[in-house]
């Protein structure tokens, strides 16, 4: 069990966060400007509804809030129960913000204000939400006839522009263009952006540190899973990307791994893929260790593997690279590699290893995906109906734009179920050395994760904490920092 206690446990010689307004203008204009140009209206008003609070069944406490990543896209802001139009012609955002409810206020506080709101986010206008009701508002933004209003279909409020109130307007509503607009920008980051995808791995870096260092120590895979949460929160995190994927041994060959609970005895690795979310962004980090201290001969080989496969991917990443050749390029690694330590049958070839798809049983998903304010961001345009076993999980298809941010994360996964059974049924006879691979299945799995922001000319890592073997085994055999 992890007891030892730290004087402080939020770490002081971190980077501060980045500052400065979050640039909401400037995203409805860059999704105005990419609607025009890819044949949707140059004018007309976007409305866009943010997440409401609801409550749990019987019970009279609220669910975990969640902002929608679409409306934070376009005005920075984290209040619930708000409603948000971009007058694309005007060039004016409006804001509208829950009134104040005394009611409320007896409970929760004070809320955000008109004035404190436009102080806050890049904005032009605050309204309440008693106005935006009333009916007024919309009738202040539709001012032509068949004014064009560009929502998202699947929010489940849309009821409001089906009053009495703006029938006599007769708004043209589109559902469509908000959405792909949105999805496309989202995909290039600004400075601000990065900024914060930044802030948010030297966070879940030093996190992760953290959770190495303490690693032995610790008797259940609960305990790293509290600790990693515990640094981020304590540091300026307040929310998890992701539920975490703590998973220990032959745990670890289970991608999404959800138990987060079993003990640690007897089991030789422990893989970490966990991320903090900063400002509704991002990270998305794993890493793979000892829980004694020291790889074993056949995970340090792994290990080395996963991590050859990752850095030289690495080597390929930049702008306009074909996302497809990079993945494969992993494979091209992984088959040489299993090969060479007679996983796979040594007189084989690398090209007939890749013909065989023998190495989508051991890396079987994508190298990696976007990230932004969804671990799995969007504007990816993944394909899962594509029947080439190496593409099938692929979340990334096509070239990579230049300031994108996309994950760089193969892995080597000891799968026994379904794989011995493939192997029983002869499936593999040609391929696998089933001696070689028998001493491979306490393994479990090796993944390494980093988040790189695709440049011109190369990336840039913004994960810190190292993947250096020697690194991994030095701080897992250390005291908590």
């Amino acid at each position: 069990m992890v007891t030892k206690m730290v004087k402080s446990i939020a770490n002081h010689d971190l980077p501060k966060p980045p500052s400065g307004k979050y640039p909401a203008k400037a995203h409805c204009r860059r999704v105005a400007a990419w609607i025009a140009e890819n044949g949707g209206p140059s004018s007309g008003v976007i409305y866009l509804q943010g997440q409401t609070l609801k409550e749990h069944e019987d019970d009279d406490t609220e669910m975990h809030f969640r902002q929608r990543r679409h409306f934070y896209y376009l005005t920075g802001c984290e209040v619930p129960d708000c409603n948000f139009a971009y007058d694309i012609a005007s060039d004016k955002s409006t804001l509208w913000i829950p009134p104040v409810d005394p009611s409320v206020v007896m409970w929760a506080g004070m809320p955000l204000l008109a004035k404190e709101a436009l102080e806050r986010y890049d904005i032009d206008a605050v309204l309440t939400t008693d106005e935006l009701k009333s009916g007024k508002s919309v009738q202040d933004l539709l001012k032509k006839p068949n004014e064009t209003l560009l929502v998202i279909k699947d929010r489940a409020d849309l009821d409001v522009f089906h009053t009495d109130n703006v029938k006599h307007l007769e708004p043209n509503i589109d559902y469509e263009w908000a959405r792909r607009g949105i999805e496309q920008c989202r995909v290039v980051k600004d400075e601000h952006e990065i900024a914060m995808i930044r802030h948010a791995n030297i966070i879940s870096s030093y996190a992760h540190e953290q959770v190495q260092a303490s690693v032995h120590a610790a008797s259940n895979e609960r305990e790293l899973n509290a600790l990693f949460t515990m640094h981020c929160h304590a540091n300026g995190c307040k929310e998890m990307a992701y539920g975490c994927i703590c998973a220990a041994g032959t745990n670890a060959s289970t991608l999404h791994y959800v138990h987060n609970n079993l003990p640690l005895t007897n089991k030789l690795n422990m893989l970490m893929d966990c991320g903090a979310e900063y400002n509704c962004y991002c990270a998305d980090i794993t890493r793979t260790f000892p829980l004694n201290g020291r790889f074993s001969p056949e995970s340090r080989e792994i290990y080395a593997l996963v991590l050859k496969m990752q850095t030289e991917c690495m080597g390929m990443i930049k702008a306009g690279v074909q996302w497809e050749d990079v993945h494969m390029r992993g494979h091209t690694v992984a088959a040489a590699g299993l090969r060479d330590l007679g996983i796979l049958k040594k007189e084989l070839s690398v090209e007939q290893i890749l013909d065989s798809k023998i190495t989508t049983r051991f890396f079987p998903h994508g190298l990696g995906h976007y990230l932004g304010m969804d671990t799995h961001d969007t504007g990816g345009n993944a394909n899962y109906e594509d029947p080439n076993p190496f593409l099938t999980y692929l979340r990334v298809r096509g070239k990579l734009p230049v300031n994108s941010v996309v994950t760089n994360e193969p892995g080597i996964y000891f799968r026994e179920f379904p794989l011995r059974q493939e192997l029983k049924d002869g499936v593999w006879t040609d391929v696998v050395d089933e001696r070689v691979l028998d001493r491979y299945w306490s393994v479990g799995g090796v993944r390494i994760e980093d988040d790189v922001v695709v440049k011109e000319d190369g990336c840039e890592n913004l994960t810190t904490v190292s993947s250096k073997l020697e690194d991994i085994e030095a701080l897992c055999g250390t005291i908590a920092l």
